[in-house]
């Protein structure tokens, strides 16, 4: 471990708590510590730190709020599998028009996601489409056994984004969650039959190494779901119940 990691923190700066917070993050990062590494113990982080056992008991609770570190029942403190990433870094679901929201939503998507498709394309591995092969199909399970199927779309769009196997992309992955979930929840049933057939169409385009084509696919998907949301909205400023 690095030296200069366990210098006494400077009282100077901030609140103590945060910044413990700020060197457990940092030895996370400097030692590659992932979800299945066990945090040091109380103890052992007070000693490394030169601060009391409380603090560090407040530093990790900030990380907990943060989904930097998980506390696993009767286990201890591991890091979290995404470490810093959480469902909602935007507040999405506080806005109080969440139609409005799906519509800019799905103007976000139109920009973002056919590219990510497209470098799916181009770079996922053998394993990668493996994954997504067997995410869309529990997909399709999911809406012919009339089951929710929100959970399974959101994990087939998720791993497209992972089949990029770039950095930043992972990063995107909550706004792509949300929006999924949200277009799922406001369009019901109506869309059931698209979500099969999109699905295949960006599925068949990403295994087939067709970058342009898996681009195209993603854009009509997103496409179909915006003007699903349009008619649905127009239904409501005309005072007519949607259709079943």
């Amino acid at each position: 471990m690095k030296e200069s990691l366990f210098e006494t923190i400077n009282t100077k700066q901030t609140t103590l708590p945060e910044r413990t917070a700020e060197q457990i993050s940092r030895l996370i990062v400097e030692q590659h510590l992932t979800s299945a590494d066990k945090l040091p113990s109380e103890f052992e982080l007070a000693e490394l730190l030169h601060v009391g056992r409380g603090t560090i008991r407040e530093g990790v609770k900030l990380l907990v709020a943060r989904n930097v570190l998980e506390i696993r029942r009767g286990k201890g403190t591991y890091i979290a599998s995404n470490p810093g990433e959480i469902s909602d870094p935007l507040g999405f679901a506080y806005y109080p028009d969440q139609l409005r929201l799906a519509l800019d939503l799905a103007e976000i998507r139109s920009q973002m996601e056919p590219w990510v498709a497209r470098m799916a394309a181009e770079h996922a591995s053998e394993e990668d489409l493996e994954r997504l092969r067997a995410s869309c199909a529990v997909v399709e399970g999911d809406i012919l056994r009339e089951r929710n199927h929100s959970e399974s779309d959101v994990r087939f769009h998720v791993d497209i984004a992972k089949c990029t196997h770039n950095l930043v992309v992972p990063k995107l992955i909550p706004i792509i969650t949300y929006a999924v979930t949200l277009f799922v929840s406001l369009t019901e049933s109506r869309l059931r039959a698209e979500t099969m057939t999109g699905h295949r169409e960006i599925l068949e385009a990403i295994c087939g190494r067709d970058a342009l084509g898996a681009e195209k696919a993603m854009a009509r998907h997103i496409e179909r779901n915006r003007a699903l949301l349009q008619e649905g909205i127009g239904r409501l400023a005309g005072g007519s119940e949607p259709a079943p």
